[in-house]
């Protein structure tokens, strides 16, 4: 599988009620689980309280609040990853609030399964905003940047 095939089936796989899905063709292989969270059954004795994990918690809160009040020119996120800032934790971050950017020029790292992805800027632009924190999940078509087109 090349990798626009592996982008597809992460956003093919986000988006359907799987919850664990492996392939394997030749000599390739790949599995995919998602943490969909624990239904409590009902009890009979004592109720015990059952919570999704609290890292599933803080990313749907994240991801929800910006979503409903974001106006204007976006840079979303083109996969589901963890969302990078810098190239490594000892450097500056590709790009902050009031760089001008150019097309082509790299802005963020996005890791999925293990690959490191380095985002382009698809257009000449002015960073307005980083609507998310380094090191942190995103979701396919999260917004990342606010920005203003030049």
């Amino acid at each position: 599988m090349d990798m626009k095939q592996i982008k597809a089936l992460l956003q093919e796989f986000d988006a359907s009620s799987l919850s664990k899905l492996k392939i394997t063709q030749d000599a390739f292989s790949i599995e995919l689980e998602k943490n969909i969270g624990v239904v409590a059954a009902p009890m009979m004795a004592a109720p015990v309280a059952v919570a999704a994990a609290p890292a599933a918690q803080s990313v749907a809160v994240e991801a929800a609040a910006p979503a409903a009040v974001l106006t204007g020119d976006m840079i979303l996120s083109p996969m589901v990853g963890t969302f990078y800032a810098a190239p490594s934790p000892d450097s500056a971050p590709f790009v902050k609030v009031g760089d001008r950017v150019k097309k082509g020029q790299v802005i963020a790292v996005l890791e999925a399964m293990k690959i490191m992805n380095e985002l382009e800027a698809e257009f000449d632009c002015e960073i307005l905003s980083v609507l998310v924190s380094d090191a942190q999940a995103v979701e396919y078509d999260m917004p990342l940047y606010a920005v203003k087109k030049l």
